[in-house]
């Protein structure tokens, strides 16, 4: 077993279950809607470029397992630097998105979440989301502003689905709390926990493209930590 296979403890593996129960209470993409659309966001700022790196090689199994289910497409938004917030075209193959992720390199600066807040309500009015994925290390900006945001998320029908990397004590918070408002869930990682994120980025990913059935159905056939899935979609 290699480092990024390690089992969960059990402190992480409660925090596991939650998640997981929590995406199969969300809001699932009505039958017949076609492919899912999937808002994939990440802090890119100096802290995280180990992160990114792992996530870059993840991300490909996103597509994989949603291609029977009518596809995915995915949006890739990053902030970095100063003021510096981008998003990609809506992308539905993961050789682009690997491209644009390869591409891009991380630089100091402050969080933006409340870009990337705004930005997938934008989106949602434009055209159904069905989530939003956001993976990052920090929060350093007003909580209730990105709570209102979030809870309008909410309203909208997209979840926010928070992957927070370290132990920061305040940021945790405000991940739950986005997660909590926008009717989503929340997910802590670690540098040895790369197989588990694979793992629930591709359940987010199926249920984006899917709904609970289709989650269902992956959570009987991958086995693993997203096995635990079965009898919470029931």
């Amino acid at each position: 077993m290699t480092s990024d296979e390690k089992l969960p403890d059990k402190s992480s593996q409660s925090a596991v279950d939650d998640f997981l129960r929590k995406v199969a209470l969300a809001p699932a993409k009505p039958v017949g809607e076609g492919r899912g659309r999937l808002v994939f966001a990440m802090d890119a700022t100096a802290s995280r470029q180990p992160s990114w790196d792992r996530a870059s090689h993840i991300q490909a199994e996103m597509f994989t397992e949603t291609a029977a289910l009518g596809g995915l497409d995915i949006q890739l938004v990053y902030y970095r630097g100063f003021g510096e917030c981008k998003a990609s075209p809506w992308i539905d193959n993961s050789k682009d998105l690997l491209r644009r992720m390869t591409r891009v390199f991380c630089q100091a600066g402050q969080t933006q979440i409340a870009k990337i807040l705004k930005h997938t309500i934008r989106e949602s009015e434009r055209e159904k989301v069905a989530a939003l994925v956001f993976v990052g290390d920090c929060v350093e900006e007003d909580i209730d502003k990105l709570g209102h945001l979030a809870g309008r998320l909410g309203l909208l029908g997209v979840p926010c689905f928070m992957f927070h990397e370290g132990q920061e004590p305040l940021s945790r918070s405000a991940f739950q709390q986005i997660a909590r408002l926008s009717g989503g869930a929340y997910c802590p990682f670690d540098a040895n926990s790369a197989q588990h994120l694979r793992d629930l980025l591709s359940a987010v990913a199926v249920f984006a493209a899917g709904g609970r059935k289709a989650l269902e159905n992956y959570g009987r056939r991958k086995g693993g930590i997203v096995s635990l899935l079965t009898h919470q979609v029931k």
